[in-house]
């Protein structure tokens, strides 16, 4: 083993084995030459050392190591002169840790440092496994152009992509913020890898194909892909079922989604959390209220348990069919079944309180969690804030805005469009003219759009329909007068046997 000459040794643990003494190795390579004068050997640069077969790394010694260079990692220091220090101890599967770390921590950019210094090892072998890694970090942190680079450099250093690397390069596109631009890139990507040997698609890239149209609600797309699955070799497994069921389940596709439940049933493949939670949410969508709590049921009886998730979305079914007897009961079950509820189920909770015209209800809730001092969230202030605003009271919004800003809290852009609009909705201009005062103070400009929705709520008679159409697409539970209450949807089909 050959090693960099400018390393040092280090006061690390003494479970990392020292090197091999190259000193004496190399001396015994030039006794066996003197023997045998005839026999040369040569080592260019562009050779590479072969990887040992079978060398296992000791996971507890990877972890440390990687604790103690990440400890040394600093704005002062510059990271190579910290790799220098530990070159003896770190190899390829350090850095595959270390990517994913400094992924964690959204320093990317010190991940490229990393692969620059690792090219420049002896022991190193560029592969499709480092090239994978990097193009998924950059694709979590939203580089997809660096993720682009990653894909253009492995194939410059002589490396063939294969499956694995598409998939990257895939998920990578899928984090773009140009949702049908990222889909239609990730189609043309998956028609490429059916014309390459090296690449056929596997399960996996099925799986986050049709997650991905899933959540675009393209129920046509997600059906071709799941046909094209049923033509190949590939079986499909628990991911494949939940991303089909979630896609149909978001449209409201009942019939189809059960009829995938027993597809997946009939092919053995027992339910696990994931699967029961989007049964939960969709037949709550639907208000088919006695098939959602049979799920529930059946999910207690499971070896899945419920999530936090599983509660939230109970509870924001119910509130958005008034039923607050119900979603009281819930949030009671999460603190008798010793789960603590997060923010977000509080903000749930006080927006199907804000629907139910309990408003006192929601403010104790909020004043509960002032009162914890366990750090307010923005979107727990906005959540009050619209029950204020959703039931005409434009003053009391004015109000607790005010408190906030004298308690620390500093309001986002999303917290003055809502009250931006529901003020221009009740046509109190001074209470807009005082908000935008502090929108100017705090550095926030408005745009057209935002503009556009508040100014048509003073002079047309459309303004209430337009506003009535913007809060239909918000998350926020739509209100019906309190003397009729939504009855449950019934859902005419075939349920489910777990």
């Amino acid at each position: 083993m050959l090693l960099n000459s400018a390393t040092t040794t280090t006061p690390f643990s003494p479970k990392f084995k020292e090197p091999i003494n190259t000193k004496a190795k190399h001396n015994q390579t030039n006794l066996s030459l003197q023997k045998n004068p005839i026999t040369t050997i040569t080592w260019t640069s562009s050779s590479r050392p072969k990887r040992k077969a079978g060398v296992k790394i000791d996971k507890s010694e990877t972890e440390q190591l990687i604790k103690t260079l990440l400890r040394n990692f600093n704005d002062k220091q510059p990271l190579v002169v910290i790799l220098d220090k530990y070159v003896k101890l770190i190899r390829t599967e350090h850095c595959f840790h270390l990517f994913e770390e400094l992924g964690k921590r959204d320093k990317w950019l010190q991940c490229l440092e990393v692969f620059r210094w690792m090219q420049k090892q002896r022991w190193y072998i560029a592969d499709n496994g480092v090239y994978s890694k990097l193009i998924s970090v950059m694709g979590k942190k939203g580089q997809i152009r660096m993720a682009m680079w990653l894909f253009s450099e492995m194939r410059n250093s002589g490396c063939r992509p294969d499956t694995s690397v598409y998939n990257a390069l895939i998920t990578a596109h899928l984090h773009s913020r140009d949702k049908s631009k990222a889909l239609a890139k990730a189609l043309g990507y998956f028609e490429k890898m059916k014309g390459m040997e090296r690449c056929k698609p596997n399960i996996v890239i099925y799986n986050i194909l049709l997650r991905a149209f899933a959540q675009a609600r393209n129920v046509d797309q997600v059906n071709a892909l799941f046909k094209d699955l049923g033509e190949s070799i590939i079986s499909p497994d628990i991911y494949t079922y939940n991303g089909v069921m979630d896609a149909y389940g978001k449209n409201g596709m009942i019939r189809e989604m059960e009829s995938i439940l027993a597809q997946m049933n009939s092919n053995q493949i027992k339910p696990d959390g994931i699967t029961y939670n989007l049964l939960i949410d969709s037949y709550g969508r639907r208000q088919a209220f006695d098939k959602m709590e049979q799920v529930f049921k059946s999910l207690l009886r499971s070896k899945a348990k419920p999530t936090l998730l599983t509660f939230n979305s109970m509870i924001t079914n119910y509130g958005k069919a008034r039923l607050k007897d119900k979603a009281e009961s819930v949030f009671k079950k999460i603190n008798d079944m010793g789960y603590a509820p997060s923010y977000v189920t509080y903000e749930i909770l006080i927006s199907t309180y804000g629907v139910c015209d309990c408003v006192a209800k929601a403010r104790e809730i909020f004043d509960e969690i002032m009162e914890s001092k366990k750090g307010m969230q923005m979107s727990t202030l906005n959540a009050m804030l619209d029950v204020y605003c959703m039931n005409d009271l434009p003053a009391e919004a004015d109000q607790l805005f005010e408190y906030a800003h004298k308690n620390g809290l500093h309001p986002d852009a999303s917290t003055y469009k809502l009250l931006y609009k529901a003020y221009t909705k009740s046509n109190k201009k001074e209470l807009v003219q005082k908000l935008l005062k502090y929108m100017d103070n705090s550095g926030i400009v408005p745009n057209k759009k935002f503009f556009l929705e508040a100014l048509g709520a003073f002079g047309s008679s459309t303004a209430g329909s337009d506003a009535n159409q913007v809060a239909t697409h918000s998350t926020t539970p739509q209100r019906t007068p309190q003397s009729v209450q939504r009855q449950p949807k019934s859902v005419d089909s075939q349920f489910p046997i777990f």
